[in-house]
């Protein structure tokens, strides 16, 4: 019987491949809720009531949404997918989410907002650069950028977090400093993983059995499953930086 140490069965979890499918399927959930209510998932509700074709455009960016995560599950379409979900996330923030913020600068959940949807950009720009058939030097840059702008979108959860859910906040925070450091990344990108995975079992799973008829609780746990995806395509594309990483690295090359 061949046993696995910690460090290896984590390595097989958070590998790239695994990371970037795991981003995908946080989009076909986000795509199959939308498709489902005929309603744009909760990243998107800031689409005005009376825009003319609301309907007929939900269920196109649903089935774009949908299309582009299946699109991550194969490796010679899944940089085509990642770059088309960084290219919708990123739309959602600069026609809906940064008007808000313009109109209503000092409302903080407007900014959360931003934050919220521009992690699942991170998310993307990691994702592709992941499997794109670009340079090493313009993949780490790429991943760079993503970090740094997935760590300030932690803090700003951590600053949204409330009295009860300090720990949490400071989770949020240390993650953060983590991403923008460049420090510990890898550990904590994994730590966060486990963190959201945490959330949606105890906070908003439960809720779609308590009432599965309210579109909000599908949406909030397609949300949370995007953010998992997120966060699971950072930790696949962190650095080595742990000691017990390192050894085990030395050791295969010698």
């Amino acid at each position: 019987m061949v046993r696995m140490n910690p460090a290896s069965i984590l390595e097989l979890v958070f590998a790239r491949s695994v990371g970037v499918r795991v981003y995908g399927l946080g989009a076909v959930a986000l795509g199959l809720v939308g498709l489902a209510w005929g309603d744009f998932a909760a990243v998107w509700q800031p689409v005005p009531a009376g825009v003319p074709g609301r309907l007929a455009l939900a269920y196109a960016v649903a089935m774009a949404l949908l299309l582009s995560g299946l699109a991550t599950q194969w490796q010679r379409s899944a940089k085509f997918g990642a770059l088309a979900l960084t290219a919708l996330y990123a739309l959602g923030v600069v026609l809906l989410h940064v008007p808000r913020v313009i109109a209503h600068p000092a409302v903080f959940v407007s900014w959360s907002g931003v934050a919220e949807q521009m992690a699942l950009v991170a998310g993307g720009l990691v994702a592709y650069a992941g499997c794109a058939s670009v340079p090493p030097a313009v993949a780490a840059r790429i991943v760079k950028i993503g970090r740094l702008i997935f760590g300030v979108c932690l803090v700003v959860f951590g600053l949204a977090q409330r009295f009860w859910a300090y720990a949490t906040a400071a989770g949020h925070f240390a993650a953060g400093i983590a991403f923008l450091s460049g420090v510990a990344v890898r550990p904590a990108a994994m730590w966060l993983t486990g963190m959201f995975v945490v959330f949606d079992v105890l906070v908003h799973a439960p809720t779609i059995f308590i009432d599965p008829h309210t579109h909000i609780n599908w949406a909030a746990n397609a949300i949370n499953f995007a953010l998992i995806g997120s966060a699971w395509v950072m930790a696949a594309r962190a650095p080595l930086t742990t000691t017990l990483e390192r050894i085990k690295c030395g050791s295969d090359n010698s």
